[in-house]
């Protein structure tokens, strides 16, 4: 997959997500964020690193379904970890890429 394009195309793809997921959203934001891609409240609002945007868009998926399924699933237990693979296939792959994305990031 290639880089995202802007943030508008980000957030259509949360909104698209939850929508196959089932789930509300609140607010969406893109914000800086030191150490963490994203988090998630109880009430439904995202925030997601500003930094996304120039990684591909396979790995922003797996970030946003990753967060989407804590608004369902509060921890990353047997069942969230059950969902993941059901929604996004071999996330496990896509999570290293992403575990290198940020190694390369922080030099």
């Amino acid at each position: 997959m290639k880089p995202r394009q802007d943030w508008a195309e980000f957030k259509a793809r949360v909104r698209e997500w939850a929508g196959r997921l089932n789930v509300t959203v609140g607010a969406v934001y893109i914000r800086p964020m030191r150490h963490k891609w994203a988090s998630c409240s109880t009430a439904g609002t995202l925030s997601f690193n500003e930094e996304l945007i120039g990684l591909d868009g396979e790995i922003g998926d797996y970030v946003i379904v990753h967060e989407l399924l804590h608004l369902v699933v509060p921890n990353q237990g047997k069942l969230w970890r059950s969902l993941m693979p059901a929604h996004l296939g071999d996330y496990a792959a896509v999570e290293g890429r992403l575990a290198d994305a940020a190694q390369m990031q922080a030099r």
